[in-house]
Formats: structure tokens, C-alpha cells, sequence
């Protein structure tokens, strides 16, 4: 027997030997300083903010089918040729029209008060000459699905449930619930109009607008938004205990269905150039604002990042594509229409990500893809850290017009911005350039184009992203 002072150093040695190798880094050191490079250089470029004040400046408001959407196709394919993008195109998609006309209401009793409505998009006319009814106050879609329709019946309904403020947007999820079905619910129910308050947490007295749904089979009733103040003043005068009845007027209308268009463009790829790195936004805007926030910060920042990489030497190896949605805000038409059209090309898809939560401060980065393929996601969310970002997991939801893609199987990552200074503007008038900060849209860029490059220059394959989770 050897004595110990021999044999333990050996099975030291040994171990060292025979210790597994390390896992090799998803990306050589120089594409890192590569994608670090065109971090630094998106924080000093300012390509997002001049678009962005053309945007909102010589466009303004896009609504799906208003003359504004139209002038947004021609701005957009403009700008992206005298970029230099290649395979610059518009792909036409039919959307549905909504013109919102005008919107009035006013408390009659107990103790008469003008309001500042606006209807929310879809909503149905009122009479020429209005309506008039008692209100009767629900919280909530699972309030209103045990009241029974006796209690609603020829009154209007008002949903009074407040969004709460969130950093990660969860607030929105859990409020817009309302906004989408209270006035086809409370419709079935016999209401003669819904009022909501705003889907928004400011405190400012504009309302926000929004889509909602509507049935075929089910009348289209009025259905108006209040701004938070509005709503206090009327749950207030309900407080009090006796009848409360408002007057409303509205003039919304359904006009034909209108042409509009997705439009695309190109960084061309090197030696992968058949597969797709996608960058998407939307084009169209909500009427009340000019659309800055949303999504005009989106399309400026998608745009000046694939501008970066296609600058970058060494370029990309796999092509960047910018796809700017048709009428997101109304109908999704845009989203349906690009996997409709390119659907051969989808298992091409490497990557794909959405800008549609305005311009703020980043936070982190979520991915779905395939879970051998999560090293690769951490080490590309990494080059964000510099500014507090973390790594949020493998559950990207990818957006409303990208998150279609993640469902066919194209890998997802989401940039995840503070959510909560965005719902004050969300769809309000007061969504203008001013509020956005060249800073933070410039970090946004920067976020973008450092993890579309490193996409677009991964030597592996990301495969197939996984199916969402299902809530039951």
C-alpha cells in the first residue's frame, strides 16, 4: 500500500486530467467586440430621432385607411431607399376602416357635469339626436358575466376598473379586458351604450382610445372612454347614492374596407443571407396624437438599427429584414397578411423581435428559443448589462404582429422596457414627439441593433422555439 502523501496528489492529477472540457462561448470574442462597437456607436447616432420627428411632423396621425396611413407607406418606403436599404417594397393589405366622428357626454343627475369622452375604436353611433340613461357601475368582465340583465337593461354600463402601474406592463393585460369585450358583453345584455374608464394610468384629462371587439350577431352599441379624472367625478356623484343619468352623442361610423400596406426592406446577409433576422414595428396609429410613443418610436428604432448593421464591417452574415405592420392598433391585419404571403420562407426565420412598447428605459431581455440554444440568449442579453439589464428568461412573447411568427416556431427576443411611463401616453393625445427622450430612443436602438447583429452572426442554428405555456 502506498503511502498517502503519494497517492492523493496523483488522484489530484488525475481529476485535472480527466476533467471535463469547457462548454465553448456561443460567439468568438471578436463578434462580441464587433456587436459592442455598433452598441456604442447607436448610443451616439441620432438616424431614430430625425425619422421619428419626419414621422410625426410630416405624417402625424396614421389610423388604418385614413389618408394619414397612406402618406405613412409613402414616407416609409421613401426614407428606407435613401438609406440605402435593398429590396425596398410595399406588400398591400386591406384593412378594415373605422372613422371615430365625434363623441359627447355629460352627467344630467344628480348634479349635471360635462365630461371629455372619446370612443373607443369600433364603437357604434348613438340616435342623431343621443341617448339618455341611467348608468350603472360594473367593475369588471367577470362582475358583468353574474349580473343579471335586468340590472342592465336598457342603462348604460360603466366599467370602472382602475389599471394599475407596472413596470413590466402587466397592469395593461390585466385591465384591457374591458376595453375589448364590455360593450359586446354588456350589449348582449341589453345596455344601450358603455362607458369604460381609460385603459391608462395618468392623471390627465384626456382619455385613452383603443380597439374593441364586435360581433356579427351581436348590435354595436356605443361605448365611450373616460379619463381617470372623469371617472372619479362620476363614481363620485354614484357614491352618493341617488340615480345617476348621463347623456351621450356619438357619430362613430364603419367606412369600406381601405388598401394599405406592409412595408419592407433589407440589409442583405453575406454567407447566410437566405435566413432572416426580422425587425418588426407598426406603422399605423391611434387618430388623437401623432403617434410618437406608438409605435413611431418603434419604426424609428428598428429602421436606424438595421441601418447600423448594414453599415457594420464586418455585415451580416444573415440578412436583416425591417417589416413595418399594417393597422396593429384595429385589426392586425398586417401580421396575418405577412404569414400569409411569406409563408414558405418562415422555417428561414432565425430570429425575430418587436418594438412596440415606446421609447424607455431598457431593462432587460427575454428570449424563447429552444433550451440548448439558452447560453446563446444569455450570452447575447449580456452585452446589455452595462446599463443594469438583466437576462428575464426563455418566455418572449414576441408582440402582436411577431408573436404570430414565435407561434409557427420562429425563435422570439424581447427587449423589455419600463412599461410604466408608457400607459400615461398610451393612446392619448398627448402621444407627440415631445415626450420622447433622444437618450433612452437611442439606447432602445442601441439594444436592437447589438442583439440583431449578433443574431445575424451566430455560427449555430437556433432552431425551433418552443410552444408558449398555456394558462388554464
Amino acid at each position: 500500500m502506498r503511502a498517502p502523501s503519494r497517492w492523493v496528489p496523483s488522484i489530484i492529477l488525475g481529476l485535472l486530467i480527466f476533467r471535463p472540457a469547457r462548454a465553448a462561448e456561443p460567439f468568438p470574442e471578436a463578434r462580441l467586440e464587433d456587436a459592442r462597437a455598433i452598441r456604442e456607436r447607436a448610443l451616439q447616432d441620432d438616424v431614430a430621432y430625425e425619422l421619428l420627428r419626419s414621422l410625426t411632423t410630416e405624417v402625424g396621425p396614421r389610423s388604418a385607411g385614413s389618408p394619414g396611413d397612406a402618406r405613412a407607406v409613402s414616407w416609409a418606403l421613401a426614407h428606407m431607399r435613401a438609406l440605402g436599404f435593398k429590396n425596398v417594397h410595399a406588400e398591400s393589405v386591406t384593412v378594415s376602416h373605422w372613422i371615430r366622428g365625434d363623441a359627447h357626454a355629460e352627467i344630467t343627475a344628480p348634479w349635471p357635469q360635462r365630461l371629455l369622452p372619446v370612443a373607443l375604436g369600433g364603437s357604434g353611433a348613438t340616435p342623431a339626436e343621443g341617448l339618455e340613461a341611467e348608468v350603472v357601475p360594473i367593475t369588471s368582465l367577470a362582475e358583468l358575466a353574474t349580473t343579471p340583465a335586468a340590472a342592465v337593461q336598457g342603462k348604460i354600463v360603466f366599467f370602472t376598473q382602475r389599471m394599475q402601474v407596472t413596470h413590466d406592463g402587466s397592469g395593461y393585460g390585466t385591465a384591457v379586458a374591458v376595453r375589448g369585450g364590455g360593450a359586446l358583453e354588456s350589449s348582449r345584455l341589453g345596455a344601450v351604450a358603455v362607458v369604460i374608464r381609460s385603459i391608462g394610468t395618468d392623471r390627465n384629462r384626456l382619455a385613452h382610445t383603443g380597439g374593441m371587439r364586435i360581433a356579427d350577431s351581436v348590435r354595436t352599441i356605443p361605448a365611450l372612454a373616460l379619463s381617470n379624472p372623469d371617472a372619479d367625478l362620476l363614481e363620485n356623484e354614484l357614491a352618493a347614492g341617488q340615480p345617476v343619468r348621463m347623456r351621450m352623442r356619438n357619430t362613430s361610423a364603419w367606412g369600406d374596407s381601405a388598401r394599405s400596406a406592409n412595408v419592407i426592406a433589407e440589409a442583405p446577409g453575406g454567407a447566410r443571407a437566405a435566413e432572416v433576422i426580422l425587425l418588426g414595428a407598426h406603422l399605423d396609429s391611434w387618430d388623437l396624437g401623432t403617434g410618437a410613443e406608438d409605435d413611431g418610436a418603434g419604426v424609428a428604432t428598428v429602421i436606424a438599427a438595421a441601418h447600423l448593421i448594414a453599415g457594420a464591417r464586418p455585415g451580416p452574415a444573415r440578412t436583416v429584414r425591417v417589416v413595418l405592420y399594417a393597422n396593429e392598433e384595429h385589426g392586425g391585419q398586417g401580421s396575418r397578411n405577412y404569414v400569409n404571403r411569406h409563408g414558405a420562407e418562415i422555417p428561414r426565420h432565425v430570429m425575430a423581435m418587436e418594438s412596440d412598447l415606446g421609447a424607455f428605459q431598457v431593462l432587460g431581455v427575454a428570449s424563447r428559443v429552444p433550451l440548448d440554444r439558452l447560453p446563446v440568449a444569455r450570452a447575447m442579453a449580456s452585452l446589455l448589462a452595462p446599463w443594469g439589464a438583466q437576462f428575464l428568461g426563455n418566455e418572449a412573447g414576441g408582440g402582436s404582429d411577431v408573436g404570430p411568427l414565435g407561434e409557427l416556431g420562429v425563435p422570439l427576443l424581447d427587449v423589455r422596457t419600463d412599461a410604466a411611463p408608457y400607459f400615461d401616453l398610451h393612446h392619448t393625445a398627448n402621444d407627440t414627439f415631445d415626450k420622447v427622450d433622444p437618450a433612452l430612443l437611442r439606447q432602445n436602438v442601441a439594444a436592437y441593433a447589438t442583439l440583431a447583429y449578433l443574431a445575424a452572426q451566430y455560427p449555430g442554428d437556433f432552431g425551433r422555439a418552443p410552444k408558449p405555456k398555456r394558462a388554464r
